[in-house]
């Protein structure tokens, strides 16, 4: 959303053009929106309301399907699954909802071992956008 170009907002594009679909954890949107919500502040007022307002806009555009919140109980059962506790909800949203991949910068913390844990594909957007192109090859 800040930068001007990436990955990122190309696979944000491809969701707003409805070529792929975006599911969006409630617990990746509340961070979302709040490190939205940092930055603006410091920018110039004109500039902060133009950002949220592509925000909103964006998420009008990709109709997300919203993942809620895993329950508390079920986040503790599977501490396991990753390294880093805040990164359970995250996952275990991802579990749930079994997109066909879990797009992430995090590699850290969303490792090959997560993934084989887990059964999900996660990858960075540099390596979907790769994947792609080898299946158009």
């Amino acid at each position: 959303m800040v930068s001007p170009w990436g990955l990122d907002k190309a696979v944000l594009s491809l969701c707003a053009a409805r070529i792929c679909r975006l599911v969006l954890a409630d617990v990746v949107r509340d961070e979302v929106e709040e490190n939205l919500l940092l930055h603006a502040e410091r920018l110039p007022p004109p500039d902060a309301r133009q950002l949220l307002d592509d925000y909103h806009r964006l998420i009008s555009l990709t109709a997300p399907e919203l993942v809620p919140y895993p329950d508390g109980d079920l986040v503790r059962a599977n501490r396991h699954l990753i390294r880093h506790a805040a990164d359970v909800p995250v996952l275990l949203s991802a579990v749930q909802s079994r997109p066909d991949w879990l797009l992430t910068h995090n590699i850290k913390h969303f490792s090959p071992t997560v993934a084989r844990r887990t059964g999900l594909r996660i990858a960075t957007p540099s390596e979907f956008f790769r994947t792609l192109s080898s299946l158009l090859k």
